[in-house]
Protein backbone atom coordinates (compact mmCIF):
# COMPACT_ATOMS: atom_id res chain seq x y z
CA UNK A 1 0.00 0.00 0.00
CA UNK A 2 1.27 3.50 -1.03
CA UNK A 3 0.53 7.19 0.14
CA UNK A 4 -0.37 9.38 -2.91
CA UNK A 5 -2.09 12.55 -1.75
CA UNK A 6 -3.10 14.72 -4.18
CA UNK A 7 -4.22 18.61 -3.59
CA UNK A 8 -7.54 19.47 -4.58
CA UNK A 9 -7.86 21.38 -7.67
CA UNK A 10 -9.29 25.17 -7.80
CA UNK A 11 -12.88 23.26 -8.85
CA UNK A 12 -12.66 20.99 -5.94
CA UNK A 13 -11.78 24.05 -3.71
CA UNK A 14 -14.43 26.00 -4.35
CA UNK A 15 -17.27 23.16 -3.92
CA UNK A 16 -19.51 23.92 -0.94
CA UNK A 17 -18.01 22.55 2.45
CA UNK A 18 -21.16 21.25 4.30
CA UNK A 19 -18.74 18.70 6.64
CA UNK A 20 -16.20 19.91 8.44
CA UNK A 21 -13.63 18.47 11.33
CA UNK A 22 -15.32 18.85 14.60
CA UNK A 23 -11.94 19.07 16.72
CA UNK A 24 -10.83 22.14 14.36
CA UNK A 25 -14.31 24.03 14.78
CA UNK A 26 -14.71 23.57 18.30
CA UNK A 27 -11.98 25.87 18.91
CA UNK A 28 -12.27 29.64 19.23
CA UNK A 29 -12.39 31.41 15.88
CA UNK A 30 -9.05 32.96 16.67
CA UNK A 31 -7.19 29.76 16.54
CA UNK A 32 -9.25 27.93 13.71
CA UNK A 33 -7.35 30.76 11.61
CA UNK A 34 -4.20 30.53 12.86
CA UNK A 35 -4.34 26.60 12.34
CA UNK A 36 -5.94 27.02 9.00
CA UNK A 37 -2.59 29.22 8.09
CA UNK A 38 -1.02 25.99 8.43
CA UNK A 39 -3.16 23.66 6.86
CA UNK A 40 -4.12 22.57 3.30
CA UNK A 41 -7.05 20.08 2.02
CA UNK A 42 -5.44 17.27 0.45
CA UNK A 43 -7.24 13.90 -0.79
CA UNK A 44 -6.76 10.64 0.60
CA UNK A 45 -7.42 7.54 -0.98
CA UNK A 46 -8.53 4.11 0.36
CA UNK A 47 -5.39 1.59 0.75
CA UNK A 48 -2.64 4.91 1.65
CA UNK A 49 -0.82 4.33 4.48
CA UNK A 50 -0.07 7.63 6.42
CA UNK A 51 1.64 6.49 9.14
CA UNK A 52 4.09 3.43 10.25
CA UNK A 53 4.78 2.08 13.44
CA UNK A 54 8.10 3.76 14.24
CA UNK A 55 8.11 6.21 11.00
CA UNK A 56 8.52 10.00 12.06
CA UNK A 57 5.26 11.79 12.34
CA UNK A 58 5.70 14.57 9.64
CA UNK A 59 2.55 16.14 9.02
CA UNK A 60 -1.04 15.89 11.30
CA UNK A 61 -3.94 14.99 9.63
CA UNK A 62 -7.91 16.46 10.44
CA UNK A 63 -10.16 14.38 8.39
CA UNK A 64 -13.51 16.19 7.10
CA UNK A 65 -15.42 12.88 5.02
CA UNK A 66 -12.56 10.86 4.96
CA UNK A 67 -11.76 7.93 7.65
CA UNK A 68 -8.75 6.69 8.84
CA UNK A 69 -7.96 3.47 10.64
CA UNK A 70 -5.66 3.07 13.40
CA UNK A 71 -3.99 -0.73 13.68
CA UNK A 72 -1.83 -2.17 15.99
CA UNK A 73 0.95 -4.21 14.08
CA UNK A 74 2.76 -7.10 15.35
CA UNK A 75 5.79 -8.74 13.74
CA UNK A 76 5.26 -6.65 10.63
CA UNK A 77 1.93 -8.62 9.97
CA UNK A 78 -0.39 -9.35 12.91
CA UNK A 79 -2.87 -6.07 12.95
CA UNK A 80 -5.60 -5.17 15.34
CA UNK A 81 -7.61 -2.24 14.83
CA UNK A 82 -7.44 -0.25 18.02
CA UNK A 83 -9.26 2.68 16.59
CA UNK A 84 -10.82 4.30 14.10
CA UNK A 85 -10.59 8.71 12.91
CA UNK A 86 -13.16 10.69 11.15
CA UNK A 87 -14.40 14.01 11.34
CA UNK A 88 -14.79 14.31 14.69
CA UNK A 89 -10.50 13.56 15.47
CA UNK A 90 -7.08 13.92 13.74
CA UNK A 91 -4.25 11.66 14.01
CA UNK A 92 -0.85 12.73 15.16
CA UNK A 93 -1.47 14.05 18.08
CA UNK A 94 1.20 12.27 19.91
CA UNK A 95 3.85 14.61 18.16
CA UNK A 96 2.56 17.38 20.80
CA UNK A 97 2.86 14.82 23.90
CA UNK A 98 6.68 14.44 22.75
CA UNK A 99 6.24 11.45 20.51
CA UNK A 100 8.18 11.62 17.19
CA UNK A 101 7.46 8.22 15.67
CA UNK A 102 3.95 7.07 14.94
CA UNK A 103 3.21 4.21 17.28
CA UNK A 104 0.25 2.56 15.04
CA UNK A 105 -0.01 2.15 11.07
CA UNK A 106 -2.62 4.49 9.96
CA UNK A 107 -4.94 3.38 6.98
CA UNK A 108 -7.68 5.05 4.98
CA UNK A 109 -9.99 3.09 4.62
CA UNK A 110 -12.86 5.76 3.56
CA UNK A 111 -11.51 7.86 0.86
CA UNK A 112 -12.20 11.49 1.42
CA UNK A 113 -10.47 14.86 2.43
CA UNK A 114 -8.55 15.63 5.29
CA UNK A 115 -6.65 19.05 6.55
CA UNK A 116 -2.66 18.21 6.73
CA UNK A 117 -0.58 20.46 8.68
CA UNK A 118 3.36 19.76 9.35
CA UNK A 119 3.78 18.13 12.51
CA UNK A 120 6.66 20.87 13.55
CA UNK A 121 4.49 23.92 13.05
CA UNK A 122 1.55 22.37 14.65
CA UNK A 123 3.37 21.29 17.79
CA UNK A 124 4.71 24.89 18.12
CA UNK A 125 0.91 25.99 17.75
CA UNK A 126 -0.32 23.98 20.10
CA UNK A 127 1.96 25.19 22.96
CA UNK A 128 0.64 28.46 22.63
CA UNK A 129 -3.14 27.55 22.81
CA UNK A 130 -4.57 26.90 25.77
CA UNK A 131 -8.06 26.04 24.21
CA UNK A 132 -6.22 23.35 21.74
CA UNK A 133 -4.28 22.38 24.57
CA UNK A 134 -7.19 21.16 26.99
CA UNK A 135 -9.23 20.17 23.70
CA UNK A 136 -5.99 17.59 22.64
CA UNK A 137 -5.79 16.30 26.43
CA UNK A 138 -9.31 15.24 26.58
CA UNK A 139 -9.37 14.06 23.15
CA UNK A 140 -6.23 11.75 23.45
CA UNK A 141 -7.32 10.45 26.82
CA UNK A 142 -10.45 9.37 25.35
CA UNK A 143 -8.66 7.78 22.06
CA UNK A 144 -6.52 5.84 24.57
CA UNK A 145 -9.32 4.29 26.74
CA UNK A 146 -10.45 3.72 23.62
CA UNK A 147 -7.90 1.37 22.46
CA UNK A 148 -8.12 -0.24 25.61
CA UNK A 149 -11.23 -1.15 25.52
CA UNK A 150 -11.05 -2.35 22.03
CA UNK A 151 -8.12 -4.58 23.21
CA UNK A 152 -10.11 -5.90 26.05
CA UNK A 153 -12.92 -6.46 23.52
CA UNK A 154 -10.86 -8.61 21.23
CA UNK A 155 -9.31 -10.57 23.76
CA UNK A 156 -12.73 -11.82 25.51
CA UNK A 157 -15.32 -11.47 23.13
CA UNK A 158 -16.72 -13.26 20.39
CA UNK A 159 -16.23 -12.29 16.46
CA UNK A 160 -19.59 -12.19 15.77
CA UNK A 161 -19.97 -10.00 18.82
CA UNK A 162 -17.15 -7.81 17.65
CA UNK A 163 -17.89 -7.36 14.33
CA UNK A 164 -21.24 -5.81 14.91
CA UNK A 165 -19.31 -3.00 17.21
CA UNK A 166 -16.81 -2.72 14.43
CA UNK A 167 -19.68 -2.06 12.08
CA UNK A 168 -21.66 0.14 14.49
CA UNK A 169 -18.34 1.84 14.91
CA UNK A 170 -17.78 2.64 11.41
CA UNK A 171 -21.52 3.45 10.71
CA UNK A 172 -21.43 6.17 13.69
CA UNK A 173 -18.17 7.78 12.23
CA UNK A 174 -19.53 7.95 8.80
CA UNK A 175 -22.70 8.97 9.65
CA UNK A 176 -24.09 6.59 7.10
CA UNK A 177 -25.88 2.83 7.28
CA UNK A 178 -24.07 1.95 4.43
CA UNK A 179 -20.46 2.04 3.14
CA UNK A 180 -17.80 -0.47 1.61
CA UNK A 181 -15.57 -2.71 3.64
CA UNK A 182 -13.39 -5.71 1.98
CA UNK A 183 -13.18 -9.09 3.92
CA UNK A 184 -9.38 -8.31 4.05
CA UNK A 185 -9.71 -5.25 5.92
CA UNK A 186 -12.05 -6.82 8.59
CA UNK A 187 -9.86 -9.53 8.91
CA UNK A 188 -6.84 -6.87 8.87
CA UNK A 189 -9.05 -4.72 11.59
CA UNK A 190 -10.58 -7.90 13.51
CA UNK A 191 -7.24 -9.84 14.06
CA UNK A 192 -8.47 -13.12 12.01
CA UNK A 193 -8.45 -14.97 9.37
CA UNK A 194 -11.06 -13.77 6.44
CA UNK A 195 -13.03 -17.30 6.22
CA UNK A 196 -13.30 -16.08 10.46
CA UNK A 197 -15.02 -12.63 8.85
CA UNK A 198 -16.59 -14.42 6.41
CA UNK A 199 -18.67 -16.90 9.18
CA UNK A 200 -19.41 -14.04 11.23
CA UNK A 201 -20.52 -11.49 8.51
CA UNK A 202 -22.81 -14.80 7.16
CA UNK A 203 -24.31 -15.33 10.73
CA UNK A 204 -25.40 -11.26 11.13
CA UNK A 205 -26.17 -11.34 7.81
CA UNK A 206 -28.75 -14.55 8.59
CA UNK A 207 -30.49 -12.57 11.09
CA UNK A 208 -31.03 -10.30 8.49
CA UNK A 209 -29.11 -7.42 10.87
CA UNK A 210 -26.86 -6.20 7.77
CA UNK A 211 -26.41 -7.11 3.56
CA UNK A 212 -23.14 -7.84 2.96
CA UNK A 213 -22.03 -8.26 -0.67
CA UNK A 214 -18.90 -7.83 -2.02
CA UNK A 215 -17.50 -5.53 0.30
CA UNK A 216 -20.60 -3.69 -0.10
CA UNK A 217 -22.17 -3.45 3.59
CA UNK A 218 -25.89 -2.22 4.68
CA UNK A 219 -26.73 -1.76 8.23
CA UNK A 220 -30.67 -3.26 8.10
CA UNK A 221 -31.44 -3.36 11.30
CA UNK A 222 -29.38 -0.72 13.58
CA UNK A 223 -31.33 -1.75 16.90
CA UNK A 224 -30.61 -5.57 16.48
CA UNK A 225 -27.25 -4.86 15.38
CA UNK A 226 -26.65 -3.25 19.06
CA UNK A 227 -28.31 -6.28 20.76
CA UNK A 228 -25.84 -8.70 18.90
CA UNK A 229 -22.48 -6.45 19.87
CA UNK A 230 -20.57 -6.65 23.05
CA UNK A 231 -20.87 -4.09 25.68
CA UNK A 232 -17.41 -2.25 23.90
CA UNK A 233 -19.97 -0.15 21.76
CA UNK A 234 -22.25 0.73 24.55
CA UNK A 235 -19.20 2.82 25.89
CA UNK A 236 -17.39 3.91 23.03
CA UNK A 237 -19.97 5.06 20.98
CA UNK A 238 -20.53 8.74 20.86
CA UNK A 239 -22.31 9.21 24.12
CA UNK A 240 -20.72 6.52 25.99
CA UNK A 241 -19.02 6.37 29.01
CA UNK A 242 -15.41 6.74 26.80
CA UNK A 243 -16.78 8.17 23.58
CA UNK A 244 -15.97 11.39 21.60
CA UNK A 245 -18.71 13.06 22.93
CA UNK A 246 -16.81 13.42 26.55
CA UNK A 247 -14.10 15.33 24.40
CA UNK A 248 -16.72 18.39 23.43
CA UNK A 249 -18.05 19.44 26.94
Amino acid sequence: MHTHLLHLSEEDRSQPRTVVNRLLSSLPEDEQAQLAKLGETVRVEVGDVLYEPGQTIRYIYFPIDSLISLLAVAEGRMTLEVGAVGREGMIGASVVLGHEMAQVRAVVQRAGRAMRMDAVEFATEFARMESLQRLLYRYTDTLLAQAIQIAVCSRFHVLEARLARSLLITRDRLQSEKFHLTHEFLAHALGVRRVGVTKAASALQNQKLISYSRGNIEILDAAGLEAVSCRCYELVKDDGAIGMGNVFL
